[in-house]
Order: C-alpha cells, then sequence, then structure tokens
C-alpha cells in the first residue's frame, strides 16, 4: 500500500523543465512562463481580459540554473558549472541551488531523471 521511498542522491539526478513550460528571452530578460490552464482561469482570461500566462523574471543565477535543466545534466554538474561562472557571488551554492530545485519540483515546474550507475 504505502511503500517508502528509498531516499535518493539529489546530486546524480538530473533535473528538466517539464514540458508545460518555457523559459523566454523577453526585453533582454530571462522569463519562465507558465501558462493559466484551469477552469477559473479560463474564465478570467475570457471574460476579465487577464493574461493568459503568468511569466516570474529569472535574475542571472536562477536563469543559469533552468538553462541547464535539460535532463543533459546532473545536479552536481549545474553546481560545478555554477561555481565556475558566478564564484562567491553564487555562495552558499549547493544550498541555494538545493533549495531552488526544491521550489521548482514542488511546483511542478522540473521533473528529476535518475541516472544509472554506467551513465556516469
Amino acid at each position: 500500500m504505502f511503500r517508502k521511498r528509498k531516499p535518493e542522491n539529489l546530486l546524480m539526478m538530473k533535473p528538466r523543465l517539464n514540458d508545460r513550460f518555457q523559459l523566454k528571452k523577453l526585453d533582454g530578460c530571462d522569463y519562465l512562463v507558465i501558462p493559466r490552464t484551469s477552469r477559473l482561469e479560463k474564465i478570467g482570461i475570457k471574460w476579465l481580459h487577464q493574461s493568459p500566462e503568468h511569466r516570474y523574471r529569472l535574475d542571472a543565477l536562477g536563469s543559469f540554473v533552468l538553462h541547464r535543466c535539460n535532463g543533459r545534466y546532473t545536479v552536481a554538474e549545474i553546481e560545478e558549472a555554477l561555481t565556475r561562472t558566478f564564484g562567491k557571488k553564487a555562495e552558499p551554492t549547493r544550498a541555494r541551488l538545493v533549495k531552488f530545485l526544491q521550489i521548482l519540483d514542488n511546483n511542478s515546474v522540473i521533473l528529476f531523471k535518475k541516472t544509472s550507475a554506467d551513465e556516469i
């Protein structure tokens, strides 16, 4: 019935952006675009002339991370690239990266793919 899930090593997992969401560059800034698809939101779009999508402007670090959430890089590789690119500006790198990925995962913005031992 309820199985205990075996804890996974987050650093060895490969995050990828959920297909429902997009990254767009508008006015020189990167945005995470989330479509509004619920029934209530569709009513608001039609009758109240609201925007059909939510746009969240990303800072340089968030944009850097989300562009690498494509299923090719592990979290450890993203952390290394973040440290190389931003240095002290990204400190504490691992804690910030893990918290950002947790927030994205809780909101189903990203999905995690397990890596097998032979892929490493």
